[in-house]
């Protein structure tokens, strides 16, 4: 498989959001990660890093309220391995961190995976 470069990839995925969607996204870094530690898997109710690609991390819009400031940035990790041992070619890859980056955006709109799954995000 071709090398990929994530955080290109990621990068591609934000700019072709709705504008409208790409213009609310404020305070949040997008990170890659080779996996994801004991804790994070702990929040996200894994056991398996290689079970999960990206995770948010921060408080979702729809719960800020107006003592909601000078806070560190919210954090979106999409993890390189999990990702890559998921996929077959670089098509793949491509695909799934558009889909990760995507879906942890919802979660930073407050968007859960209940929602997503009712929405038929995946």
């Amino acid at each position: 498989m071709n090398q990929v470069d994530l955080n290109d990839v990621i990068d591609q995925t934000i700019a072709e959001l709705p504008t409208h969607i790409r213009h609310q996204i404020a305070n949040v870094a997008i990170v890659v990660e080779e996996l994801a530690d004991e804790e994070t898997l702990a929040l996200a109710d894994v056991d398996d890093p290689y079970a999960l690609f990206g995770f948010y991390e921060g408080v979702p819009l729809t719960e800020r309220t107006s003592a909601y400031s000078l806070v560190p940035p919210d954090k979106i990790s999409i993890y390189r391995q999990p990702i890559l041992a998921a996929c077959r070619n670089t098509e793949q890859v491509r695909a799934m961190v558009a889909r990760t980056v995507r879906h942890e955006i919802a979660h930073y709109f407050g968007i859960d995976d209940d929602r997503l799954e009712a929405l038929g995000a995946y």
